[in-house]
């Protein structure tokens, strides 16, 4: 990828052209709050301005990926237009976000992971537990798989490298751990990362609209179920987590 230069005096954002047809804007370095905050600031900039030839976003951690159609517009002069709209992003007023509640059994079946998890942390599985519901958790990005966020805000203790040996799927719903983050499964899928139980809450579903449960910005709170209370909610016709509004200067913890 090439650098598009910037005005002598500018040093961020940073304009990269990816080929021919899009542009990626890095903000920052790095994973925080308030720089992914900006990013999904730029994002609605950009989708509410209305600019002609641009097919896709893709906002990430610290950047956004821009597509559009060369036949409309350039590099260099949607490069200028999204260095104006990025202008001021530090500065401008944060919403108040949406935070899920999200239930979950944890251990046993629904988290084969939990004791492993449990013993290389040094901790007993309750303590893991509640280490895991105690976080305030941001959803930085979609990826990966339909619907699939991840989340940063995983308690620092409980922070450990990936399975050796991923499994070629785990169960729709799964509560994960890996590295520094956590996540939710959205459907049947392959993953490396620890499961430490399961939600009945639907992150994605075809049948809703949107399809997608989280979105980027949004937080997440875990709660544990019993198994008889995760069966009970599993089969409530589509079933979705209650959620509440919080004020965007709330507390956030970086993953």
């Amino acid at each position: 990828m090439s650098v598009i230069p910037l005005p002598a005096s500018g040093r961020t954002p940073v304009l990269r052209a990816a080929g021919d047809s899009a542009l990626i804007v890095e903000l920052g370095d790095g994973i925080a709050p308030a720089l992914n905050a900006a990013v999904h600031r730029l994002d609605r900039r950009i989708a509410e301005s209305g600019l002609p030839g641009i097919v896709e976003t893709v906002p990430t951690y610290r950047s956004i990926l821009v597509q559009f159609d060369p036949a409309v517009t350039g590099l260099e002069p949607l490069g200028q237009t999204l260095l104006d709209l990025a202008a001021g992003l530090d500065t401008a007023a944060a919403e108040p976000q949406r935070r899920w509640i999200v239930p979950v059994c944890f251990g046993g079946a629904h988290g084969e992971d939990l004791d492993e998890v449990a013993r290389r942390s040094d901790r007993t599985t309750a303590e893991v537990i509640d280490l895991h519901c105690s976080a305030d958790y941001r959803v930085y990005m979609l990826g990966f798989s339909p619907g699939f966020a991840y989340l940063g805000g995983l308690p620092e203790a409980l922070h450990q490298p990936r399975r050796e040996n991923p499994r070629m799927a785990t169960p729709a719903g799964s509560v994960m751990q890996g590295g520094a983050q956590a996540a939710i499964s959205p459907i049947v899928m392959p993953s490396g990362w620890h499961l430490l139980g399961r939600t009945p809450a639907r992150t994605f579903d075809l049948r809703r609209d949107p399809p997608f449960l989280l979105a980027p910005g949004d937080r997440v709170r875990f709660t544990a179920i019993s198994p008889a209370e995760f069966n009970r909610l599993e089969a409530l016709p589509g079933f979705v987590p209650p959620s509440e509004t919080v004020p965007a200067a709330g507390k956030e913890v970086a993953a």
